[in-house]
């Protein structure tokens, strides 16, 4: 593959990219009155999962000089951010549900 085929469609650059359809979502999720607020703040702390994980990459890569995934402490950390929000989500939803059926 030639190399600039490789630089566009590496996983950093698909990673970066696939920010700016999610940020539409949490747009319209946002604009949306029956969203469950809930679960649109967990929408929202997948934000900060991204923005933990970034960083934490970066660490494990530059200073530590291994992946993040090779680094459980750090990639413990950083997933953390992704349970939190995944559990606010379906609580938010579930939530949603109860008060949609009373």
């Amino acid at each position: 593959m030639p190399a600039i085929i490789e630089s566009v469609f590496s996983k950093e650059s698909l990673f970066a990219l696939s920010l700016f359809p999610y940020l539409g979502f949490l747009w319209f999720m946002t604009k949306r009155n029956n969203t469950p607020k809930i679960a649109l703040i967990g929408f929202y702390l997948t934000l900060v999962f991204v923005a933990v994980t970034i960083p934490a990459g970066a660490y494990a890569q530059f200073v530590l000089h291994k992946s993040l995934a090779n680094v459980d402490w750090l990639h413990g950390g950083a997933e953390f951010f992704l349970t939190l929000s995944n559990i606010t989500i379906a609580f938010g939803f579930i939530q949603g549900i109860k008060t949609a059926k009373g």
